[in-house]
């Protein structure tokens, strides 16, 4: 007796199992059912990086509701967060710059002064954000996918608040837009090979992040004057190639950053990108950080630690080195990093090198894009490589839409370009102009099209409007095919190797 009633136990407690977990399950995976009475939008962005609040500023604007979940606890990324507030200009070949759209407002009022300092920047940031319901510190916890569709369909997301809440979203299209690819890493897609296949790592490796180092008591006035009085034979000599300082930032002082001997093998000096914050304010993108995993909180932790005590090193050789920098001393610590590359995912399209080169332009194309192909270094290669730089090229939608889903967007980093490609697709006002213009396209073809279904008649039509309402040109543009009269054998090459012929 005793032993039958022990097995009825167990069939009782097994069979009691089952039914917790198929609740548990019921509560992660909404029945048919359930998706009528789960909150709903046209728009959720995982993350909140620039790029995609431009994207959600944009549909917001047309008309969408907008939702954005972010996995950070604290909103802004690279930009805000991460303090990277040295602004990349891409410019053609004829010294014309590729800026529109809304980030085009942004670098005016850069170069103007009128935003310089931190509290400008968030500001400007915050006002994007205007109207758009937002939540950090979120942990995604479950992905609903229809399979059954080809291509297949994020349905809904579970999440879990800060405050231990477990929520779930339906959406019309999904946007990964943070830097570590919190959305697309979870839906069985392919990665696009890093820059280990450039550098010929055995190791997966993502180009180096960087610590934005910020300083008070700069004499920029004496800082200009006295680098811009020497001849440039003289002034490359002394501070290395290419060196600049204008009233609102520098580039080049590769030498600088050659002398400086880092205090541990995981970060490095550089050439000096400066900005001039105003009032004797200034931040330098130079400190590299190797080895970051930007899925890893306890890594991000320990690289800006070390971001941080390198930090206190670095400005007593800017003291020594640097006229007008005598008085530096460090400003607030940053508390982020600039991520500049992390995995990635293959979109529709995979834009390659030869693309850039060529000056392709796309019927789909989303933005009009340049910049020197610029592969930041590893560990192994601590200076990186300059391939080229493109007249300019088409970004298209394909490169913005994750392959096999119908629904899934991504956003700046995320863009689909090879290891090579990225090196000038990645620079924030490439992807953050295909962001505005994403946005403006899903509110034009809601309850009409399929963002994966637009042809090319369609995109004639968006694109019309969108320069008419937006004053944001995306056809008719003109490149300069800088391969023109490369082989078949010559393109492979600067593909898969990023070899330039002649160099």
């Amino acid at each position: 007796m005793k032993n039958r009633w022990s097995k009825r136990s167990v069939i009782f407690v097994s069979l009691l199992l089952v039914f917790v977990l198929m609740a548990c399950e019921n509560t992660t995976k909404p029945t048919q059912e359930d998706h009528a009475n789960l909150p709903t939008t046209d728009v959720v962005i995982i993350g909140s990086e620039i790029e995609g609040v431009y994207l959600a500023r944009a549909a917001k604007d047309e008309g969408l509701s907008v939702t954005i979940l972010d996995p950070r606890e604290h909103l802004g990324g690279q930009l805000i967060q991460g303090q990277m507030l040295y602004l990349d200009e891409p410019f053609d070949d004829q010294g014309k710059s590729l800026l529109q759209g809304r980030v085009k407002h942004l670098f005016d009022e850069y170069k103007k002064g009128t935003i310089r300092k931190s509290a400008d920047f968030q500001k400007y940031y915050e006002s994007l954000l205007e109207g758009i319901q937002v939540e950090s510190g979120i942990r995604v916890t479950d992905i609903e996918i229809d399979s059954i569709k080809s291509p297949k369909q994020v349905k809904s997301i579970a999440y879990e608040t800060v405050s231990g809440e477990k929520k779930h979203i339906t959406a019309s299209y999904f946007v990964e837009n943070t830097d570590f690819a919190a959305l697309t890493s979870q839906l069985g897609v392919e990665q696009i090979p890093g820059i280990e296949t450039f550098f010929g790592s055995k190791n997966k490796e993502h180009m180096a992040a960087t610590y934005m180092m910020k300083f008070k008591n700069v004499n920029w006035e004496q800082f200009d004057k006295q680098v811009n009085a020497l001849s440039k034979e003289k002034r490359d000599e002394k501070y290395g190639g290419n060196t600049n300082v204008s009233h609102t930032f520098t580039y080049g002082f590769g030498n600088i950053g050659r002398s400086y001997k880092p205090t541990n093998e995981k970060v490095y000096l550089r050439g000096l990108n400066t900005i001039n914050m105003l009032n004797g304010e200034a931040a330098i993108n130079a400190l590299l950080v190797f080895g970051v995993n930007p899925s890893d909180p306890a890594s991000i932790k320990d690289s800006v630690e070390l971001g941080q005590s390198e930090s206190e090193h670095v400005v007593k050789h800017l003291r020594e080195t640097l006229p007008g920098w005598e008085k530096a001393e460090l400003n607030e610590a940053t508390p982020y990093l600039y991520i500049r590359d992390s995995d990635r995912y293959e979109t529709n399209y995979v834009l390659q090198a030869s693309d850039l080169m060529s000056g392709t332009m796309h019927w789909d194309d989303v933005s009009i894009a340049g910049y020197s192909i610029d592969l930041q270094g590893i560990q192994s290669q601590v200076w990186g490589k300059t391939i080229a730089k493109p007249d300019k090229y088409g970004m298209p939608l394909r490169s913005f839409m994750t392959k096999g889903y119908s629904n899934v967007i991504v956003a700046g980093k995320n863009v689909g370009a090879s290891a090579i490609a990225f090196g000038s697709a990645r620079i924030q006002p490439n992807t953050s102009l295909a962001g505005e213009t994403i946005g403006y396209i899903l509110g034009q073809i809601k309850g009409k099209k399929n963002l994966v279904d637009l042809k090319e008649q369609d995109f004639e039509k968006l694109t019309d409007y969108i320069s008419q309402k937006y004053n944001i040109t995306l056809k008719g543009v003109p490149a300069n095919n800088k391969i023109k009269d490369y082989t078949p054998e010559q393109i492979e090459k600067l593909n898969i190797k990023g070899s330039i012929v002649g160099k």
